[in-house]
């Protein structure tokens, strides 16, 4: 299949580029797989669509501030964007202006922090080495919220998006985008999800860069997912393993929390606890054997995540149910509105 069957029409007014107020009231759009139907909703009703039995998954990743600014030797402005780090312990970046930064070239954040150019990749990104240890405490310090770029903040202003830009349930640092279906949850929905008697399991998957590049290849067969750092605990894996054994439905709260639990079970039958890379791309004609329901937002087009969402539930319902969502005027992407799939 081409990724060209998976574009639409998308008003720039419709993409979401500030959160709102309250996170909980976002609307949501409900789709039922087996009818072919969708109903509009708001996400406060989520606790009640769920099933006493369910077991809802999350991603607890934390997002950290993956954006630096700082100033080269040369005395230019320069944005270092982390993009992940190597075993070797330098860091493959995204950097503007990249054909500035040549190898041996240093980079200044401030009088305490520094990082210098080891090498270039062919596709043009940039491998950094930082000059002083304890980083994510010097990233904390300085560095900004990795937005996704077609929200359009002055860095230089407060950042007003370093809490909002985090699910309530974040713990484990390592993500560069949050898990965004998660940011509509609060305290208080999550007390109603649990008063109903429905068990809640934690996995990490650290967003990268691999879950947002666009997808360059016109023959899906063609494209793959970088992979992702992924960690499954040991409690986790027997509620979920629990849950499979009992025919109890399991509905995952984002698509990066979709690919781990696929990626789980990609060559096992059953969960196991432990730590890896996801390395699975899902694409039409791969059957699912981990979820049966899915909290997710609405995708950019031709993008690997609505292919995944397609894939889920079915292009023609998918594409049926965005042009539904484009015409009844829902928000797009990270700080937009939401759909469960069941």
């Amino acid at each position: 299949m081409h990724i060209s069957a998976f574009d639409f029409e998308l008003p720039k007014e419709l993409i979401a580029d500030e959160p709102l107020e309250e996170r909980a009231a976002s609307r949501m759009l409900v789709v039922d797989r087996g009818a072919a139907c969708f109903d509009d909703s708001q996400f406060e009703r989520l606790p009640e669509l769920l099933l006493p039995t369910d077991l809802l998954v999350v991603n607890n990743t934390r997002v950290f501030p993956a954006r630096l600014l700082g100033r080269s030797d040369t005395g230019a402005s320069v944005e270092i964007f982390l993009v992940s780090e190597n075993a070797d312990g330098t860091w493959l970046t995204l950097a503007k202006p990249a054909k500035r930064l040549k190898p041996g070239r240093r980079v200044v954040f401030d009088e305490q922090f520094d990082a210098v150019v080891e090498d270039r990749t062919d596709d043009g990104r940039v491998i950094v080495r930082f000059g002083q240890e304890n980083v994510y405490d010097h990233f904390e310090r300085i560095g900004r919220t990795p937005l996704p770029p077609y929200i359009k903040r002055d860095p230089h202003e407060a950042d007003s998006d370093r809490e909002r830009y985090q699910t309530v349930y974040a713990r484990e640092r390592g993500a560069i985008a949050a898990p965004t279906a998660g940011l509509h949850f609060t305290p208080a929905i999550l007390d109603r999800i649990r008063e109903r008697g429905i068990n809640i399991a934690e996995v990490t998957l650290h967003v990268g860069y691999g879950t947002f590049e666009p997808v360059r290849a016109e023959d899906l067969s063609q494209h793959t997912v970088s992979p992702e750092r992924y960690e499954i605990s040991a409690e986790t894996a027997e509620m979920l393993n629990e849950a499979k054994c009992n025919g109890r439905r399991i509905i995952a709260v984002g698509t990066t929390t979709t690919r781990t639990l696929e990626n789980a079970l990609a060559n096992s039958d059953s969960f196991a606890a432990g730590s890896g890379y996801a390395d699975l791309t899902i694409r039409p004609g791969y059957g699912f054997k981990a979820i049966d329901g899915l909290l997710t937002n609405f995708h950019l087009p031709k993008s690997s995540l609505l292919v995944l969402v397609s894939t889920f539930a079915g292009r023609e319902l998918i594409m049926r149910a965005y042009r539904h969502a484009v015409e009844e005027r829902y928000r797009f992407y990270s700080y937009g509105d939401c759909m469960f799939i069941s």
